[in-house]
């Protein structure tokens, strides 16, 4: 069987290109996606399924719910599943080689799922927030990974350097196809294609943009080893949440950030 060097290797320029490129890869989701076109778009379908049942809400699970709070509705229900699945996978990131299995695997869910919101049309507007709160997870939770990679491919004194690199590429390859799709968008009419049938367009596009140019950053990162030995006595869950009890006791001394973490998990 075939094992990787003992030596370990850092600061390799073609790893780390490989590694933003995800940044570059997942930023589709955010842009086109979380920011533009699926809120509008799935508020549209329920309103308009509000107007043929008479009535100024829908129905999910039997559960009337506004047209326009459905999809906030699901984006902090998808937060709520982050806060307790993400600890969890945090320790299996720092407690096992599983780094790029477990980043592929969650990916790889949620480029399918976005690809699937091409699906989301007429009374379907209920599979938009399903497919949402599953590729949102699943975004999360690659990232969870993504950053955890972060000291195998780079030295200490690169990091932030690194770190910045991986932030601009997310802006770039999100802002080009966001830039793509909103072109397609306004100018969907001239082209034939009706207005609707340009946003499932797009978001499908999303995932697609996502899976595809994450393949540059499977050919590209190791395995990847273990950045620490599981403790006696504990497992990935039990030491996932001591650790973010921890960092929630720590980040008390911080009372602003404290205050943009429970904006950003209520809204």
């Amino acid at each position: 069987m075939a094992t990787e060097s003992a030596e370990v290797v850092i600061n390799d320029r073609k790893e780390i290109f490989g590694w933003a490129m995800y940044d570059w890869a997942n930023s589709a989701f955010s842009t086109t996606i979380g920011t533009v076109f699926l809120g509008p778009y799935v508020a549209g379908l329920a309103r308009s399924a509000a107007e043929v049942a008479g009535t100024e809400t829908v129905s999910f699970l039997g559960i009337p719910v506004a047209p326009d709070s459905f999809l906030p509705y699901c984006i902090s229900f998808s937060v709520g599943l982050q806060v307790l699945f993400l600890p969890i996978l945090g320790a299996i990131a720092d407690y096992s080689n599983l780094r790029k299995t477990m980043m592929r695997l969650f990916a790889t869910i949620g480029a399918i799922a976005t690809i699937l919101m091409f699906l989301v049309a007429g009374d379907l507007w209920w599979l938009g927030g399903v497919l949402f709160i599953v590729a949102n997870l699943a975004f999360g939770a690659a990232i969870v990974f993504y950053n955890a990679y972060l000291p195998d491919i780079a030295s200490e004194d690169e990091r932030d350097r690194v770190s910045s690199y991986g932030w601009a590429m997310g802006y770039l390859g999100g802002g080009i196809l966001l830039a793509l799709n909103l072109a397609f968008f306004i100018f969907s009419e001239d082209l034939g294609v009706p207005t609707a049938l340009a946003v499932r367009i797009n978001l499908a596009s999303a995932g697609i943009w996502w899976f595809g140019f994450a393949f540059l950053t499977w050919s590209r990162l190791r395995t990847g080893r273990a950045a620490r030995t599981l403790p006696a006595g504990e497992n990935y869950a039990t030491i996932g949440f001591k650790q973010l009890r921890k960092t929630l006791s720590e980040v008390k001394s911080f009372p602003e950030t404290l205050k943009f973490l429970l904006a950003y998990f209520l809204y």
